[in-house]
């Protein structure tokens, strides 16, 4: 790579959200260690593209660069990932750059990714606890749980699931694995236990747990290796066990 002394990036770029995609080659300078990042800051800085034309800086969404933010979310050589951890030495060149095609483009590789915190509304991914500072520490979680939950708490909205899923689509409403596993993450959660019936009651409806046809991509990318099919297989039963309640009429199980 190094005797290269070049990287060449083909980018898909769009102007707006409704005018049509186009591609865009740069050739930037090749610095050791680089990631996606670096190279889209370069072009930044000095937004010539391969034929020596001046054009527009390409936009991307980003925040930490620490592979935490989830907002660098991009498909990179056909694999959506986080442009922060995609290593230059790693990739096959040239290496193609595009939105993620799940979300909506606002520009160039920026997506609005609304979906996805319309889903976590839907599946009330919270806990409701507003008021209740005075009265002393809630309820401890048993280590064993805890050290799980904690694995599903990794989850950084990033897309990556949704993008890989072939569920999700402009077709289905399937609010997709990551918010399933949050449900799961804030059921199990002593304190968020008391509205279980109200986040399975979401992911009851329309574009819920029953939209997953165990495809299992959302497990293989996700950047944070969270257990998702786990959490989808641990939904369905209780989706299951709480229709059976609100079919009989009872709010406890024996």
């Amino acid at each position: 790579m190094a005797e290269q002394k070049q990287v060449t990036f083909i980018i898909t770029r769009q102007d707006s959200p409704d005018s049509a995609p186009y591609e865009e080659t740069f050739h930037i300078p090749y610095k050791k260690n680089m990631n996606v990042i670096s190279g889209l800051m370069e072009i930044r800085q000095n937004p010539i593209n391969a034929k020596g034309e001046k054009t527009t800086p390409v936009y991307w969404d980003m925040s930490c660069l620490e592979e935490v933010c989830g907002a660098c979310s991009m498909v990179i050589n056909g694999t959506a990932r986080q442009s922060c951890a995609a290593l230059v030495d790693q990739l096959e060149q040239p290496i193609r750059l595009e939105p993620m095609k799940t979300f909506p483009v606002v520009r160039d590789l920026i997506v609005d990714r609304e979906r996805m915190f319309d889903a976590l509304k839907q599946v009330k991914a919270w806990i409701p606890i507003d008021g209740t500072y005075d009265l002393g520490p809630g309820p401890r979680m048993p280590e064993k749980k805890r050290q799980w939950a904690y694995e599903l708490s990794k989850c950084m909205t990033c897309g990556v699931c949704l993008e890989a899923c072939p569920n999700v689509n402009d077709k289905s409403d399937f609010i997709g694995p990551a918010a399933l596993s949050q449900a799961r993450l804030f059921n199990a959660h002593p304190t968020g236990e008391m509205n279980k019936s109200e986040r399975l009651g979401g992911l009851m409806e329309d574009g819920g747990v029953s939209g997953c046809s165990n495809a299992q991509n959302c497990v293989q990318v996700c950047p944070k290796g969270i257990p998702l099919t786990t959490s989808i297989a641990a939904m369905n039963r209780a989706t299951n066990i709480q229709s059976f309640k609100n079919f009989f009429g009872s709010d406890h199980s024996y």
